[in-house]
């Protein structure tokens, strides 16, 4: 049997680590030290040295925050709009934080194909819900949205947390496949 022929990770010019910005190539050094591997989109993102520090200033204040949201369910909220969206970068990744973080191998492909059958709380479905009705039709979320999540113990805060999450995840899904930034291998495997 051949070997299909491996596609670039991206349609545009990735630099070289020695070409990057010291602070971003410090930063992906670390996240290489710290996976065992550079996720592509840090290399793709990294041609443009201030938007890829405003992206990851935006994304690490959205996932990596404290607040009523587990770090699992943002991550859930990411596989489901990106999964909508068609974005296989952000699926195949995000489903593999997802697998970790959950402590879960199938979570990320049930959300995937279909959260309102996957695994999960009727309090993160309807997080699913509202985060899908932001990412599709924004303009028509109103006060009945609002107290659908007040229904399943979500505050302001946290319906803030969850449009901030798939908007963000929306434009990134663009980006990525504007890119065809390509998944890395590594993730396929990871919290299997």
């Amino acid at each position: 049997m051949t070997q299909p022929v491996q596609a670039p990770i991206s349609r545009f010019p990735v630099p070289a680590l020695s070409e990057m910005p010291e602070d971003i190539r410090e930063r992906l050094l670390a996240v290489q030290e710290k996976s065992g591997f550079i996720p592509n989109v840090f290399l793709v993102l990294a041609r443009r040295p201030e938007e890829f520090r405003a992206f990851f200033a935006y994304h690490d204040a959205l996932m990596d925050k404290p607040g009523n949201l587990t770090k699992a369910e943002r991550e859930m909220i990411v596989v489901a709009t990106s999964n909508a969206n068609q974005c296989q970068y952000c699926v195949v990744a995000h489903g593999a934080i997802l697998r970790i973080r959950a402590k879960n191998p199938l979570i990320a492909d049930q959300i995937a194909i279909n959260y309102r059958k996957a695994d999960i709380t009727p309090r993160q479905k309807a997080m699913l819900d509202f985060a899908m009705k932001v990412a599709f039709e924004a303009h028509a979320v109103g006060e009945n949205d609002h107290a659908a999540l007040a229904r399943h113990g979500f505050d302001m805060e946290d319906a803030w947390d969850i449009a901030a999450i798939a908007a963000f995840f929306g434009m990134s899904n663009r980006m990525a496949n504007v890119t065809s930034m390509r998944p890395n291998d590594e993730f396929y495997a990871l919290g299997r």
